[in-house]
């Protein structure tokens, strides 16, 4: 295998940057193509069939043009509806983005967790199916999201997010019955981790909060344990399906990230 082939993550916006991150601290010359829909944003208020149909045509043209190693669908939404379409389609492996439900369980507790996702990750039946086999003696309160998406896309284009804006979201989630005895917060959208320190800030004192971009960066180091690297970094790349000026103003920040200028899909 050629070692310049990069590794490519997927997602609606600027969310799976907090997978990328990890990745690159296990594999820091690994080449990135970091891929977002950006026509397609948000996924989180779309429906579950324009979600299934979209992805996998899409990841079918960026595995294509860029002929990466492993796919990884940097999205919570994206990977409960639509990684077994993806998978079946494509020839390269493919690594999904679950809510992190398993590592909330055994850190609480008080054995109430919290799941803070868009409103398609929280709704869907594979959430259901984490929390019986995993936390099965917990309360697991969900609360879906719209704003807080949104919120860490302008906070990549240079808008701070009003810290009440933070905490309504919030406050969503722990104002339910039982919210107040949540002492971990599952961050199942990976666009929420970009938000974690105003997350923080407005959460009661006690309370943790956990993602599955370490969990994802672990599992693409073991697929491709052995397999050959560059032996220094170099400029990752930037794809957008729509190239307005809210992507312009993150392409800016990205360059001093170490991406390249942005490509049109």
């Amino acid at each position: 295998m050629m070692n310049d082939r990069p590794l490519l993550f997927f997602d609606s916006g600027v969310g799976g940057l907090s997978v990328v991150a990890p990745t690159l601290e296990l594999l820091p010359t690994a080449p990135v193509v970091y891929a977002a829909d950006s026509a397609g944003f948000p996924y989180g208020t779309k429906s579950e069939a324009e979600i299934a149909a979209r992805v996998p045509a899409l990841l079918g043209r960026l595995v294509e043009r860029y002929r990466p190693r492993l796919v990884v669908i940097a999205c919570n939404t994206a990977s409960t509806i639509a990684l077994a379409h993806v998978r079946s389609a494509l020839d390269v492996p493919v690594v999904g983005t679950v809510p992190a439900i398993k590592p909330a369980a055994e850190m609480s507790k008080t054995r109430v967790i919290g799941v803070l996702g868009t409103e398609a990750t929280v709704r869907q039946p594979y959430v259901d199916d984490l929390a019986a086999r995993f936390a099965a003696d917990c309360t697991v309160l969900r609360y879906g999201s719209a704003r807080l998406v949104e919120l860490a896309e302008g906070a990549l284009a240079g808008f701070a997010p009003p810290t009440e804006d933070v905490a309504t979201e919030l406050a969503g989630l722990l104002n339910q019955p039982g919210g107040e005895r949540i002492d971990v917060v599952v961050n199942a959208c990976t666009h929420f981790p970009l938000l974690e320190a105003d997350l923080v800030a407005a959460a009661p004192p006690g309370i943790s909060f956990v993602d599955g971009g370490p969990g994802i960066a672990r599992r693409v180091a073991y697929l491709t344990a052995g397999q050959d690297w560059p032996g220094q970094a170099s400029a990752h790349r930037l794809v957008f399906t729509r190239l307005g000026d809210r992507e312009q103003r993150i392409a800016g920040f990205l360059a001093t990230r170490g991406f390249a200028e942005p490509e049109l899909l």
